[in-house]
C-alpha cells in the first residue's frame, strides 16, 4: 500500500451525479431515496491509490447491485499535490479518497470541503454502524464528528517485523525444534548462532560469508525489528506522561547491542549504505545468514533462493523465515514487533460538491457490507469463488492467477483492486475478508503468524500527536527527528560501547536544546484530548 500511494489522480472532480435524488450538499436528508434505489447515478472517485477503470467484473457487480458507476478519475502525477489543487480550485469530486489523520485530511475537513457523516450514517448506514462499531467513535475528529470512514480498520492479530534466517542453515547448525515450533530464541542464542554460522561456513560457494545484514535504505524494517525485541513502544510512558522512546532505558540497551554485533564482525559493515536493490541481491545470493525486517520485503530474495536450490524437494527450506527474539528481561508477551493501527490506512469521505449525498453513503454501505467485502476482496460468486458447505471457497484457477501475476490478476478481475472500506479479520464463516493478502499463505507466512502474530499492538491511540504542520512546533520536531536519525547510525557504527554512551549523551542534549520538551507537552496534550474524545 505504501507504492500504491505514491501512485495519483488527476481529472475534473465535480461534475454533477446522473439519476438518484439530490439532498442539499451540506448532508442534508431532504428527498431522500428508497432503500432499494437502483437507478443509475454516476460517482465521480478520486483514489490516491488507483486510477484504473471501473469496468472490470467486480465494478459491474457493484453496479448492478447499487446502481452506481463510478468514474474514477485518472492519475498523472504526485497524489498530494492533486489533492491540493482539488481543494485550492474547489474542482471536487463526488467522493475522495486520502491518507486518513494527514495534513491534507486536515486541511479537507477545516475547510469545509467534505462533509461530516453522522446524520447519513445513522439514517442509511446500518451495515457501516455494525461494521465499524466503536471504530467510528475513534475516527471522530475534534468536534466530534465523522468525516470519513477507514479503511483496513480493526486490529488485525499478524507480524509485522522480526528477526528472518535462513532455515536450512538453521538445521544445519543444529537449532533443533525452534526452527518451526514457535518458541523464540534469547539474545544470546541468536548471537550465537551468528557466530557458529561464520565459524562453520566463512565461505559458500566461494563468496566470505555474512551472518547478518540490513537494508540501510528501510529503517524503518531496522528500528521496528530492534526495538520489538526490547518492547519499545512508539512512545515511552512514566509518571502518567507520554515521553519519545529514545528516553526509555531500553533504547540505549538495544543501541549497545545492535553495535555489539557490529563491532564483533556479526552485522555487515556496509549495510548503512545498502540501497534496497543491492540488499534484495546479497540476500539472495546465498552467503547470507540472517536479517532484520518486515517479512514481506524478503519475497524477492526468497525467489532468487528457491530458484537457486541445488535439491528442489528443499527448496522451501532455503528461504529466510521470521523469528522472535528476546533482549535480556523482555518476555515473549512484552516484545513490540507487531505496530498496527487499528484505524486503517485511508479514509474516504463524501465532497461538500456531491449532488446525492444519499445514494452516496448508501453506496458506501453496501461496501461496507460484509456482501461487499468479498465482492470486492473475492470477486463474483460462480465466476471467482463459490460458497460449500457455508464457507466461501475460491476457485483454484484466481489463486493461480494472482501467484502469476498479481497486478494483472487484479486489473482483470477487479478482486482488491479498491479498498475503500475493508475490514481486516474474517468474516462470519471464518474466511478472512482480504482473500489474496491472508486467505492464501505459503510457508514462510504460516511460521511468522506462528511465531510473531502474538507480538500485534494497536498504534492508534499514539498515531499522528505531533504539532500541526506549519506551526513552530512541527519545524522543532523534524529537528528532533533528522537528530535522531543522525544519532542512530553514528551510535550503531560506535568504535567502542563507551563512545556510544558518549553519542547518546549528546544526542540527548541536542534534541532537548532543539524544543523536545515543548514537543512532549504537545503529545501528551494531544493524547489526553484523544481520549477524551474515545470516551
Amino acid at each position: 500500500m505504501m507504492i500504491l500511494a505514491l501512485l495519483a489522480g488527476c481529472g475534473s472532480g465535480n461534475a454533477p451525479s446522473a439519476g438518484g435524488n439530490s439532498p442539499a450538499a451540506n448532508g442534508g436528508t431532504n428527498g431522500e431515496a428508497p432503500a432499494d434505489d437502483k437507478s443509475p447515478i454516476t460517482l465521480t472517485l478520486f483514489d490516491q491509490n488507483t486510477g484504473d477503470p471501473f469496468t472490470n467484473p467486480v465494478a459491474k457487480a457493484i453496479t448492478e447491485k447499487t446502481g452506481v458507476t463510478v468514474e474514477i478519475q485518472q492519475p498523472t502525477g504526485n497524489p498530494a499535490e492533486k489533492l491540493n489543487l482539488m481543494l485550492a480550485s474547489n474542482d471536487l469530486p463526488d467522493i475522495v479518497l486520502m491518507s486518513r489523520g494527514s495534513d491534507i485530511m486536515n486541511k479537507y475537513i477545516s475547510s469545509g470541503a467534505v462533509i461530516p457523516l453522522d446524520d447519513l450514517i445513522e439514517k442509511y448506514g446500518p451495515n457501516i454502524k455494525k461494521m465499524y462499531g466503536d471504530t467510528l467513535k475513534k475516527t471522530r475528529s475534534m468536534d466530534g464528528k465523522n468525516y470519513y470512514l477507514a479503511n483496513w480498520y480493526g486490529l488485525e492479530q499478524y507480524p509485522v517485523f522480526g528477526f528472518l534466517m535462513r532455515m536450512d542453515l538453521m538445521k544445519e547448525l543444529g537449532v533443533g525444534d525452534k526452527v518451526n515450533n514457535g518458541e523464540p530464541f534469547t539474545a544470546e542464542e541468536f548471537e550465537n548462532l551468528l557466530k557458529a554460522f561464520k565459524e562453520k561456513y566463512p565461505t559458500i560457494d566461494g563468496k566470505e560469508t555474512i551472518p547478518m545484514t540490513l537494508n540501510g535504505e528501510n529503517m524503518s524494517g531496522v528500528t521496528g525489528t530492534f526495538k520489538g525485541m526490547f518492547g519499545i513502544m512508539p512512545f515511552y510512558e512514566k509518571d502518567g506522561k507520554l515521553l519519545k522512546d529514545i528516553r526509555d532505558p531500553r533504547y540505549l540497551d538495544m543501541m549497545k547491542y545492535m553495535n555489539s554485533l557490529y563491532r564483533q564482525g556479526l552485522l555487515d559493515k556496509e549495510w548503512v549504505t545498502m540501497k534496497t536493490k543491492q540488499y534484495e541481491q546479497k540476500l539472495g545470493a546465498g552467503n547470507i545468514f540472517a536479517t532484520a525486517d518486515a517479512g514481506w520485503n524478503v519475497g524477492t530474495s526468497n525467489g532468487l533462493l528457491k530458484a537457486d536450490a541445488p535439491d528442489p524437494a528443499k527448496a522451501e527450506e532455503r528461504q529466510f523465515y521470521q523469528y522472535k527474539v528476546l533482549a535480556p528481561g523482555v518476555g515473549p508477551d512484552q516484545t513490540s514487533y507487531g505496530p498496527k493501527s487499528s484505524l486503517g490506512w485511508d479514509g474516504i469521505t463524501i465532497s461538500k460538491t456531491n449532488k446525492d449525498p444519499v445514494r452516496t453513503i448508501k453506496f458506501l454501505d453496501f461496501l461496507a457490507s460484509e456482501e461487499g467485502q468479498y465482492l470486492m476482496m473475492w470477486g463474483v460468486e460462480g465466476e471467482h469463488w463459490d460458497m460449500k458447505d457455508g464457507k466461501h471457497v475460491p476457485r483454484q484457477e484466481v489463486l493461480d492467477a494472482f501467484k502469476k501475476d498479481w497486478a494483472e490478476a487484479s486489473r482483470t478481475t477487479g478482486i482488491r483492486k479498491w479498498t475503500w472500506t475493508i475490514k481486516n479479520g474474517p468474516g462470519s464463516d471464518g474466511t478472512p475478508y482480504d482473500l489474496i493478502g491472508r486467505g492464501t499463505t505459503d510457508p514462510t507466512t504460516d511460521l511468522a503468524i506462528k511465531n510473531l502474530a502474538d507480538t500485534s499492538f494497536d498504534t492508534a491511540p499514539y498515531d499522528s500527536l505531533g504539532p500541526a504542520g506549519g506551526t513552530p512546533e512541527a519545524i522543532m520536531e523534524t529537528k528532533v527527528n533528522e537528530t535522531i536519525n543522525e544519532f542512530f547510525l553514528k551510535m550503531a557504527l560506535a568504535p567502542s560501547e563507551q563512545e556510544l554512551v558518549a553519542l547518546y549523551d549528546t544526542m540527548m542534549k541536542q534534541v532537548d536544546a532543539a524544543g523536545l520538551p515543548k514537543l512532549e507537552e504537545v503529545y501528551n496534550k494531544n493524547y489526553e484530548e484523544r481520549m477524551k474524545l474515545w470516551e
